[in-house]
């Protein structure tokens, strides 16, 4: 049986070591995982002496980083150890966990501070600032934290690959176009991410078309002068068979949503729908 070994409490880098290890090292996805006072080892032991024991972020073995002030971290370490042990055809590189593990780098080396808005409210739902809470709550109850961390970190990592994925789709699959209030962009892709990245890019509107459910969405800046009103509209009139609906806000048009399945898609093409917003 394997083990992974990290400190009583364990914190984001911790947790994303051990998570690492479970969800991608081969054969390990069952290992049991023992909590050490920090610094230490399992039965004072000496680190990766045992090839069916890893320690990370205690030790100060090849997963933990305590030993020089360099900027790195033991999820860093953990990482490029995995690059070397899976063994594919080339070297194994997945852009999501390597942008997680930079920013829990970033965070363990309390950069956050460095943040120009870092004291706004909001930033108390930063991940960071929720697990300070767990290890808060459950001082006595390692266990729970991990379990807790594991959970949130496969979320974490879904909604990575959804960015990644997103910014290839934002780059390579957009079609731009002038709305009457600004610049606007519009996809048929059933990544739904790239909705609320283009608009952190700079455009003004955004129109996403499921290819496979046949929904719309368009979605205005919040802070924008869009109305879609009048949009709506036209849309009633050109598919009166669809099912439209217009938030309050009057910035997002939805032709379908996740949330309703018994709304009716559009025959509308996408092309059809950016004639529309062009008027």
């Amino acid at each position: 049986m394997f083990t992974i070994v990290t400190h009583h409490i364990p914190d984001l880098d911790a947790v994303t070591s051990v998570w690492l290890i479970k969800r991608f090292l081969p054969n390990w996805q069952d290992a049991n995982i023992a909590f050490v006072p920090a610094g230490e080892t399992l039965n004072k032991e000496i680190a990766d002496s045992d090839s069916h024991i890893l320690h990370v972020d205690t030790g100060f073995g090849i997963l933990d980083h305590h030993q020089s002030d360099a900027y790195t971290c033991a999820a860093k370490k953990t990482y490029e150890y995995l690059q070397q042990k899976i063994n594919r055809d080339e070297s194994w590189k997945d852009e999501a966990i390597e942008r997680m593990v930079e920013v829990v780098n970033f965070y363990d080396h309390f950069r956050e501070v460095t943040i120009a808005d870092i004291m706004a409210d909001y930033h108390v739902f930063d991940l960071v600032s929720i697990f300070d809470g767990i290890k808060s709550a459950y001082t006595d109850d390692n266990a729970k934290i991990i379990n807790f961390g594991l959970e949130i970190l496969d979320m974490v990592y879904k909604v990575m690959q959804e960015r990644v994925w997103a910014e290839e789709v934002l780059e390579r699959e957009g079609t731009e176009f002038v709305s009457n209030w600004g610049k606007a962009i519009a996809f048929e892709t059933i990544n739904d991410t790239v909705l609320k990245l283009a608009q952190k890019k700079g455009y003004i509107l955004v129109v996403r078309k499921d290819p496979k459910k046949g929904y719309i969405r368009i979605k205005g800046n919040p802070l924008s002068k869009v109305d879609l009103t009048e949009k709506f509209k036209i849309f009633q009139k050109s598919d009166p068979h669809a099912t439209w609906y217009l938030h309050p806000s009057k910035k997002l048009l939805l032709n379908g949503s996740t949330r309703n399945p018994n709304m009716k898609p559009t025959k509308l093409k996408l092309n059809q729908i950016i004639k529309i917003l062009q008027k």
